[in-house]
């Protein structure tokens, strides 16, 4: 099965991406996305890293995710991205329009053929005002369109707020994603 959590920041998305990690009792492997920029950003991904079990894979790759997932996806394994618009905003960052153009319609096209269990954690930036400047308004409508194409091709869609997560599409969860 393949499913998208999206959610705000500290919504609780992460913790639930790596709930349906560990429940689905295969091997994981775990595809990182963020850059350690800064010292903030080092501490986000010190505490992802201390919740991550140690026998998880971790494959860090910040541009090239469709050739990563076709590296790691296989039947009787998951492999869970983390983040989507982290990877989005990399690909912005690389200032190289080929590079975002290619990387952004591979992955969608890629998902239906991938085997095994995905799960995808992305940040939902649309449900606010819209951004003052060029960049900010491209990068939320790029996000905006890469999670509609995704959630048409996953089987579930989960929606997380106050770690509590909402299912838009597939099963329902049962208990919180703490």
């Amino acid at each position: 099965m393949h499913t998208l959590i999206l959610g705000g920041v500290r919504s609780g998305k992460s913790r639930l991406a790596e709930r349906l990690a560990r429940e689905s009792g295969l091997a994981v492997t775990y595809i990182a996305t963020a850059n350690a920029s800064d010292e903030e950003m080092v501490a986000r991904i010190a505490a992802h890293r201390e919740r991550r079990p140690p026998d998880w894979r971790l494959v860090e790759e910040p541009l090239a995710l469709a050739d990563s997932l076709r590296g790691e996806a296989a039947d009787g394994r998951c492999v869970l991205v983390e983040c989507l618009t982290l990877w989005l905003s990399n690909l912005l960052w690389a200032d190289d329009e080929a590079l975002l153009t290619r990387e952004l319609a591979a992955l969608p096209e890629l998902l239906p053929d991938l085997p095994g269990r995905l799960i995808f954690v992305g940040n939902e930036t649309n449900l606010g005002v819209i951004p003052m400047n060029a960049l900010a308004r491209r990068y939320c409508d790029l996000a905006g369109v890469l999670h509609q194409q995704l959630a048409a091709r996953c089987q579930a869609v989960y929606f997380t707020a106050a770690g509590l997560p909402l299912a838009l599409k597939g099963p329902p969860l049962q208990g919180d994603s703490q």
